[in-house]
């Protein structure tokens, strides 16, 4: 069974482009990420949004602002913000997630 058919996915638009949540529309991932590369970014996701709760919960707004930085670099490398996946090429959409990864590897070593 693929990523895609995976009954805990959620549901998506015709042109695949996007998820529904609870009726709201978000980005898709995008598609071309190897499922490796994925599964790190996403790890570096739910681990930078931890750390924008923990930094938050101690008040802590330099902790706040890099931890949200984070997210943030893991969202665009996911494809999910800045540039569409779909408007890029491969070799672009690749340099993205490569260079998101990269940069997550080197600020937060999982």
């Amino acid at each position: 069974m693929s990523r895609m058919d995976s009954p805990a996915q959620p549901e998506r638009t015709p042109d695949g482009r996007y998820i529904v949540v609870k009726g709201r529309k978000w980005r898709a991932t995008d598609p071309e990420i190897p499922e490796d590369v994925a599964a790190r970014l996403r790890r570096h996701l739910m681990a930078a949004r931890r750390a924008v709760a923990a930094s938050r919960r101690k008040d802590d707004t330099a902790a706040e602002k890099r931890a949200r930085s984070r997210v943030h670099t893991a969202k665009v490398a996911l494809g999910e913000r800045g540039t569409p996946w779909w408007e890029e090429s491969l070799t672009e959409r690749r340099r993205r997630w490569e260079d998101g990864v990269g940069e997550l590897d080197a600020d937060q070593p999982l």
